[in-house]
């Protein structure tokens, strides 16, 4: 069945409280946070678990203008079946030709990662979003890791912009790794980045058990430790 699409909203957490939090474990982070400004971080937590991550497959390895246009028509070729302003159902998806998602610009991997998806959703692998909320962070990454073309990373992003889970690290994610390394390592901002200036997963975690419960929203302000340097307001990434 077809499903209405949402706006988005800010997460239920306590983000006044998690800041509060965050700046007396770790002033050096509390500096960034009063430099970067609010927490603005809103959620499309009314997305299924299917719907996000036909979303995260699309935009894999494309620049988000170009993602977004290939989304659209997407969801556009289904409207005769769903309606507007509809997402198409996992059946809708499965059932329909391989013609009608190539005209959308979809690739052939991709167009077998989201035929995969569908097919894990039917049998039950990609719980539904009553049943995702009830689940711990890890278990969620591993039933959504047996799809084709959804990794680590991408649940990690699912976790911290989908459901407002307030606790996820993503430390193999560029741009959390290069914030660190602006905001506790010294990297300048004007210089080229190299991988040697990014710390490693072990370093990242080390420091960020003083972040816990709330290293979802010290990652968010990494990535505007990075908006910071390159001069950007904070419109990147759920802001």
């Amino acid at each position: 069945m077809a499903r209405p699409i949402r706006r988005p909203r800010a997460p239920r957490y306590d983000s006044a409280a998690a800041i509060a939090q965050l700046s007396a474990a770790d002033p050096k982070l509390g500096r960034l946070i009063e430099r970067a400004g609010p927490f603005t971080l809103r959620l499309s937590s009314a997305q299924s678990p299917f719907e996000a991550l036909v979303e995260s497959i699309i935009y894999q390895q494309l620049h988000g203008k170009a993602a977004a246009t290939i989304h659209q028509r997407m969801l556009e070729s289904f409207h005769e079946i769903c309606g507007v302003g509809a997402h198409p159902s996992a059946q809708h998806l499965l059932d329909c030709p391989n013609e009608q998602l190539r005209a959308a610009g979809l690739s052939k991997n991709k167009m077998l990662a989201l035929r995969d998806l569908a097919a894990k959703t039917l049998d039950g692998t990609v719980p539904t979003l009553a049943r995702i909320r009830r689940m711990s962070d890890e278990d969620i990454i591993e039933h959504l890791t047996q799809v084709r073309g959804i990794g680590r990373w991408t649940v990690e992003m699912l976790l911290i912009f989908r459901l407002g889970r307030a606790d996820v690290l993503p430390v193999s994610d560029y741009g959390v790794r290069k914030g660190f390394a602006l905001t506790f390592q010294g990297l300048s901002p004007n210089k080229k980045v190299e991988p040697s200036d990014l710390p490693d997963a072990e370093t990242m975690r080390r420091r960020a058990r003083k972040w816990a419960p709330w290293r979802s929203i010290a990652s968010w302000y990494m990535w505007r430790a990075c908006d910071l340097a390159s001069g950007k307001q904070a419109q990147t990434l759920g802001a």
